[in-house]
């Protein structure tokens, strides 16, 4: 890896953890980018999954503030969020390499369309939140284990799916659930990457890049990720979203 692709993982690793932070789908920017160096797509994902560790820990630690009071249900969804990660770690690692090159270019489109259609989720949540079950019961449980599969095997836009979720089965605020997004965040990606490390190829600068870059930019976008606007932010992303789907297709 050379000095200009090392500094382009990192920038590309600062966007991704300020985004993760606020939406989530910072795996949109590290992802394509390290494809675009010439990386094999399950060794990027492997690499993104443990990079984004800091991150995910900075990011969640911003929202502390709105963390308060939220122990009991972290830890009720936090159990299926750690099992379910590792199953679809799994599934990266011993499926064949031509099922990742075949599903990936989907989820990435499924990643973009959530992206595009986070406004209108947002405001169908409000709508349904006077509804919401004060603990989220079991449907919400067993969203979360399938997110957790999702996010252990691939990941981009699994912040909007889990704010999805929460929003649509809790009783609470926005904030408080992206707060509560962010810790489910973390366990997915501490998950998996303890699996990573133990038993997959790794390119460990790769993962350093990003590691140090998300980090930056998980405590950046906790600080003032509220102010960015929105609607570039989210255009940016589906622009790197399709330039990968692109790159994973054609080559």
């Amino acid at each position: 890896m050379t000095p200009w692709e090392a500094a382009a993982i990192f920038v590309a690793g600062i966007g991704a953890g300020g985004i993760n932070a606020v939406v989530g789908s910072g795996s949109l920017i590290t992802f394509p980018t390290m494809v675009a160096l010439g990386m094999p797509p399950v060794v990027a994902n492997v690499c993104n999954s443990v990079g984004l560790v800091p991150g995910s820990l900075t990011g969640a630690l911003g929202y502390r503030a709105e963390l308060k009071g939220q122990r009991q249900r972290l830890i009720r969804l936090g159990i299926p969020t750690i099992i379910s990660a590792v199953i679809g770690g799994v599934l990266l690692l011993y499926l064949p390499a031509e099922t990742f090159d075949i599903v990936v270019p989907v989820l990435i489109g499924v990643a973009c369309v959530l992206v595009i259609a986070q406004p209108r989720l947002n405001r169908w949540l409000s709508a349904r939140r006077e509804h919401a079950q004060p603990h989220g019961g079991p449907w919400l449980w067993i969203g979360v284990f399938a997110c957790g599969i999702y996010g252990g095997y691939f990941g981009a836009a699994q912040g909007v799916l889990l704010i999805g979720l929460l929003g649509s089965f809790l009783d609470d605020g926005l904030q408080r659930i992206n707060a509560a997004k962010n810790v489910l965040s973390l366990l997915i990606n501490m998950s998996a990457a303890a699996l990573f490390i133990l038993i997959a190829e790794i390119d460990w600068l790769a993962v350093l890049m990003v590691a140090l870059g998300a980090a930056i930019g998980g405590f950046l976008g906790a600080k003032i990720g509220r102010k960015l606007p929105a609607p570039v932010l989210r255009w940016f992303i589906v622009c790197i979203g399709v330039v990968a789907i692109v790159k994973l297709v054609y080559g």
